[in-house]
């Protein structure tokens, strides 16, 4: 049974941090390419960063440059840094394995993120 557990969600003031955290299970971690995503109300999902297996990394435009993307393989384990938050970043965010060769996406349950000005 895969599953996709995020963490590190909250209330922070604008121009603050937090770290979020997306732990994995029951697949080979670093056979996929991990993605943050983010869904605020009303709007359609959309994808933040993503990880490839081998470390390569990119960003959507709006968040480059403010949040960093990483992954540890030891720990099955995908991490989104956000800096300097604004509040059009309040959204849910979402973890997603993604194994191009078998066409395999899992999603995990989303954790909330709000940004106070």
């Amino acid at each position: 049974q895969v599953q996709l557990v995020e963490s590190g969600g909250g209330l922070v003031q604008a121009g603050g941090s937090l770290r979020l955290s997306c732990a994995a299970s029951g697949i080979t971690f670093n056979w996929y390419t991990m993605g943050w995503y983010r869904q605020a109300p009303g709007k359609q999902r959309e994808l933040v960063a993503r990880i490839a297996s081998g470390g390569s990394t990119y960003y959507a435009d709006s968040v480059k440059g403010r949040f960093a993307i990483s992954r540890d393989n030891a720990k099955n384990s995908v991490y989104l840094q956000v800096d300097s938050l604004k509040p059009e970043d309040t959204a849910v965010y979402y973890c997603r394995a993604y194994r191009s060769s078998t066409a395999s996406v899992y999603w995990g349950q989303g954790t909330q993120v709000t940004v106070s000005s």
